[in-house]
């Protein structure tokens, strides 16, 4: 079963209130009764299938035997009562073989237990002489070991210890070969002996139950801590500011794209934007304006890409890389200019700018081939001298790096 209950405060404040109580005063119920027993009940009816399986091949066994070993007529008069053990075992066992009402099943096995206890009680009863008082003593035996290995609610254990103290002491006053006093007198010695099994038993439940409470305490705890650490690990790699990735989570995942040096995808492309004049914006409308202008070029470059693909990163003050798997030159220029426009657009006001009295981008562009295995620290530099040259020749543009060549420019301009 699984057990999400961490997201209940209810259910965490009683598992925490009960687990400060002392051991002895646990009692479970309401929510928490419920998930024990369906944590429990797997191996609780295995337990009782089981036992109920050896009783009725036990009984059968020694119907057999009895018939082979013991005069005829002392043998057939066992036979009957004995015969009440099988069906009652088949019906409990198919009671208890899914789960069901706990009142329903609980009735069954108590109704069922009376039933067998008092068979083997029968048994002896109906052989008389020697058999009488022995099957009576099995038939407390069989009373324990079900008490001692049945994990059931303690309102079930007491009455199935009071069915077989009950029966023990009707036969034994009708018993012909003990007194009155010593029919009571044996009960008595009984009880006592089933009464302290019942405590034992009852101790092993609720120390089942303080295990479970803390099972319960100790999930939503390693819940918690790994909700925490997704939290930490968000704040690690988010930029705080724009609310998009930061330059350690963007180095990270570029090694995890190029691991073992391999080439990314089927060709890639790397983008390297910078704010024109950012430091002007700042100077002249304040920081608080200039971090709304990060905010607003932020979201427009993610809207501008491909949410299911490329990755967004702040990856200095004012400059952002933008990764895009699989696409050409073409691609990636159009991109880029998509994002420019884009700024332009906005008009987020920069009125000491030496381009515009707008805000504005300049966007450096390398582009790695399917057929290249070129590292993501070379193709950053390249978008890196890309950008370079963005702003040396008049900003506010896209520049696409390009290898160089003899006789030709390692640089193509878009505007």
């Amino acid at each position: 079963m699984h057990l999400d209950v961490q997201d209940d405060p209810a259910i965490a404040a009683e598992v925490d209130r009960l687990l400060a109580r002392r051991t002895r005063d646990i009692r479970l119920k309401g929510e928490i009764k419920r998930l024990f027993r369906a944590r429990v009940w797997s191996q609780t009816a295995k337990i009782i299938r089981a036992w109920m399986i050896w009783v009725a091949l036990l009984d059968v066994l020694t119907l057999a035997l009895n018939m082979l070993m013991l005069p005829r007529g002392i043998a057939l008069s066992m036979l009957l009562p004995g015969a009440i053990i099988p069906p009652v075992v088949m019906a409990i066992v198919l009671v208890w073989r899914k789960p069901q009402a706990s009142w329903l099943q609980g009735a069954w096995l108590i109704a069922g237990m009376f039933l067998i206890l008092l068979s083997v009680a029968l048994v002896g009863v109906s052989a008389g002489g020697e058999f009488y008082e022995r099957h009576l003593n099995i038939m407390l035996f069989v009373a324990i070991t079900a008490i001692i290995i049945f994990g059931i609610p303690l309102s079930w254990t007491v009455t199935i210890a009071a069915e077989a103290l009950g029966l023990y002491l009707i036969f034994q006053l009708q018993n012909p070969a003990i007194e009155f006093g010593s029919a009571v007198a044996a009960t008595l010695f009984f009880a006592s002996g089933i009464f302290a099994t019942v405590a034992a038993r009852r101790i092993m439940t609720i120390l089942a139950q303080k295990t479970f409470l803390f099972e319960l305490r100790d999930r939503r705890r390693v819940a918690e801590l790994a909700e925490a650490n997704d939290r930490l690990e968000l704040l690690a790699s988010t930029d705080p500011l724009t609310g998009i990735a930061n330059r350690r989570w963007m180095t990270e995942t570029l090694d995890h794209l190029w691991g073992g040096g391999r080439q990314c995808f089927d060709g890639a492309a790397m983008l390297m934007c910078d704010i024109d004049d950012f430091k002007k914006l700042n100077d002249h409308l304040g920081h608080a304006e200039g971090d709304r202008c990060l905010v607003e070029v932020a979201s427009i470059i993610k809207e501008n890409v491909r949410r299911d693909r490329d990755y967004v990163a702040r990856y200095g003050g004012e400059e952002f890389l933008v990764l895009l798997p699989g696409v050409d030159e073409g691609e990636a220029i159009s991109v880029a200019e998509r994002i420019r426009k884009s700024v332009e657009a906005a008009a987020f006001p920069n009125p000491a700018s030496r381009v515009s009295r707008r805000v504005t981008l300049s966007i450096g562009v390398a582009v790695q081939t399917a057929d290249e295995a070129i590292p993501p620290e070379q193709l950053q530099r390249q978008a890196d001298a890309a950008l370079y040259l963005a702003k040396q020749s008049g900003r506010n543009r896209v520049l696409l790096h390009r290898p160089e060549s003899p006789g030709r420019k390692h640089i193509r301009s878009t505007r």
